[in-house]
């Protein structure tokens, strides 16, 4: 079996499965499930393009997995509880479990950033959202929901960007 993944051949995953209009700043962002692709079970590692003005993801933090991000190119703006900080190419982040304090990336450049993510995979996992009324428990059949528990409704997406 060849252990070097084929890039050009993995599927990308665009946008993200948020309910409106919490899916609109992260519509644009593309994704390859590089931990899928090489069939990793205990971490995921995902190749994240983010083309100008899009965001990684609402702003989140997980309960039980540990997340780690390494700017492979370009430039995003790492908002966190503390503030915000640039990142540039060779810059990384890392975020612990269990620790709530939002982060997200946001490009507000002109050119698109690669962005290289990993975190640990813990079943029944979820995350919180810090800015809106949101959470989710990975599995759950209901998907997102409030706080409380009340679902949102469902919309078809082909991505995920949790």
């Amino acid at each position: 079996m060849n252990q070097k993944l084929d890039l050009a051949v993995i599927h990308v995953e665009r946008g993200s499965d948020y309910p409106p209009p919490f899916d609109v700043p992260c519509r644009d962002v593309e994704r390859k499930r590089l931990g899928d692709a090489a069939g990793l079970s205990q971490f995921g590692v995902n190749l994240l393009r983010l083309p100008p003005g899009a965001w990684s993801s609402q702003r989140h933090w997980q309960i039980a997995s540990d997340e780690f991000v390494y700017v492979v190119s370009g430039e995003v703006v790492l908002v966190t509880d503390a503030g915000e900080e640039t990142l540039r190419a060779g810059d990384a982040a890392g975020f612990k479990a269990g620790i709530p304090d939002g982060h997200h990336l946001q490009n507000r450049g002109t050119s698109e950033a690669l962005i290289l993510e990993v975190g640990t995979r813990h079943p029944g996992d979820g995350c919180y959202y810090s800015d809106i009324d949101m959470m989710i428990i990975d599995d759950s059949p209901v998907g997102h929901t409030k706080r409380d528990g009340t679902p949102y409704a469902r919309r078809a997406s082909d991505g995920g960007a949790g």
